[in-house]
């Protein structure tokens, strides 16, 4: 199947069985949509929406956050994945944002990526989450989805996000972004992905090949 065929496809299926794709982190801002996505790194968006309402309460703005001791940060969010430096790249993202752009999140990935902790990951997702912008956020269960199906044959992130991003209409970008991490989140897990069950199979490259192989196997 030639692959622009095959994003038709993909498109279609989520259009019809997933209409309601977003994101998993709680939040109510843009400001603390980017504490939690950078918090989420390498953690689980579930585990950080057990710590993030007693943060949201106590940091407000970033002017609140900008002011907090080290100290402080860490033994809120001591118990995520890397607590140290997620703990100064917290406060050095809110005190950048409130030095150089007015305390207000930026809307361009570009911008995005100057502040701490910030990497292409997390800017793409608050640029498209709250900005609706159409860039596509790749993060593990989008990269191994994406080459599973067979969407991209990319070795790196980039290249994923490359082909995912000519692949996909400029509005669909948003959300095929959350498609691919809930798909990967709870069908094409990691370890044992639930192909039987899974209603992209038929057009998944992964699963086609495997079952062609069973197939021509001798009896």
């Amino acid at each position: 199947m030639k692959r622009k065929d095959l994003f038709h496809h993909i498109t279609r299926w989520f259009s019809e069985n997933m209409e309601i794709a977003e994101t998993e982190l709680h939040y109510d801002s843009p400001f603390h949509l980017l504490i939690a996505v950078i918090l989420s790194a390498q953690c689980t968006d579930k585990r950080v929406n057990m710590y993030t309402p007693a943060i949201f309460l106590r940091f407000p703005a970033p002017e609140d956050l900008a002011q907090a001791s080290f100290d402080e940060v860490f033994g809120m969010i001591k118990s995520i994945s890397f607590p140290n430096n997620k703990a100064r790249h917290l406060i050095g993202m809110a005190q950048k944002l409130v030095n150089d752009f007015g305390s207000t999140v930026p809307s361009e990935p570009e911008l995005l990526e100057t502040l701490p902790g910030v990497g292409r990951k997390t800017a793409n997702v608050i640029a498209s989450v709250i900005y609706d912008k159409p860039v596509i956020a790749v993060d593990t269960h989008v990269y191994r989805v994406s080459r599973r199906i067979g969407l991209s044959d990319g070795k790196t992130v980039e290249a994923v996000e490359r082909d995912l991003t000519n692949g996909f209409a400029p509005e669909l970008r948003p959300k095929a972004h959350h498609w691919l991490i809930l798909h990967g989140r709870y069908v094409c897990t990691a370890r044992k992905p639930k192909c039987n069950s899974c209603g992209l199979k038929e057009y998944c490259r992964e699963y086609i090949s495997i079952t062609s192989h069973s197939d021509a196997s001798p009896a």
